[in-house]
């Protein structure tokens, strides 16, 4: 099952993502947020049949996405995650995950342009990353009941401000910058990790590999932060970004103003931002 959060008639709907070019309005949920919040969101979603009681039919054509989850409780991202990346920033392999978080400011729709003030852009890079949502409270649980609490999967498409990154010991603030986290543009339940994972940068090859060469995957991830702090319904874990990233090349390689990244996961879907310098 495929879920998103449409942007429509001025406000936002969740909706059941149809294969025949059809959204189905999940009445009474106004975004997936607040679906998810539900403990029968699964069975609320699947019975949404486009009646006037549970939602209604719409076509997906010209239809404007939000971020997929808009108001996540936590985003905790990870770094390091990917063996060629790592080899790439000249790192050691970690034995635990390294976390950092964002903010839910700091997703925009997976369509939607992102606007990088100037003084932020002399490092601007991409990366390529598979988010995996969290579906029911999750507290110290094992690797091996891990899978039982996440919703499902997405897609995320991270910028990312090298110069700010690096400023200190500590990445958070260049990961942090207003809406310029592309996210999106479904959650699929059924999504099996494994598949290609890649980044473009104006239909340019960027980044290349599989999901399933995760350093710590979804399960691990999941467990390991489970032990720190309850993982709620809704909350998002972005899984790290694999080799290919802009700052690693000689010469580096960033983001310019008017250049489009396109991040996809096979199975998933692709995240398209077009970046605005100003």
């Amino acid at each position: 099952m495929k879920l998103a959060t449409l942007r429509l008639d001025g406000t936002t709907v969740a909706a059941r993502i149809g294969d025949d070019g059809t959204a189905t309005v999940i009445a009474g949920f106004p975004d997936l947020s607040a679906l998810l919040a539900d403990p029968a969101w699964k069975t609320i979603a699947a019975a949404a049949d486009g009646t006037s009681q549970t939602g209604h039919t719409i076509a997906l054509a010209g239809v404007d996405y939000a971020p997929v989850v808009p108001r996540p409780g936590k985003v905790i991202c990870v770094g390091l995650n990917y063996a060629s990346h790592i080899a790439e920033m000249k790192r050691e392999k970690p034995e635990y995950p390294t976390l950092f978080a964002k903010f839910v400011e700091s997703l925009t729709g997976p369509y939607d342009d992102v606007v990088v003030p100037a003084y932020a852009a002399a490092a601007l890079d991409w990366e390529a990353e598979l988010a995996v949502v969290i579906g029911k409270q999750a507290r110290q649980v094992s690797e091996d009941e891990a899978a039982d609490f996440i919703a499902g999967y997405s897609v995320v498409n991270d910028y990312t401000m090298r110069d700010y990154q690096y400023r200190s010991m500590q990445w958070d603030q260049g990961k942090w910058f207003e809406k310029t986290t592309g996210f999106g543009p479904v959650l699929d339940t059924d999504y099996v990790p494994g598949t290609r994972i890649e980044a473009r940068l104006e239909g340019e090859l960027m980044q290349s590999a599989t999901t399933d060469d995760l350093v710590f995957g979804p399960a691990r991830l999941v467990a390991y932060i489970s032990q720190i702090v309850t993982l709620q319904p809704g909350d998002v874990i972005c899984t790290g970004t694999t080799g290919g990233v802009g700052h690693a090349r000689t010469p580096a390689r960033y983001i310019q103003d008017g250049q489009t990244i396109e991040v996809s996961i096979e199975g998933l879907g692709s995240v398209r931002n077009k970046t605005i310098i100003k």
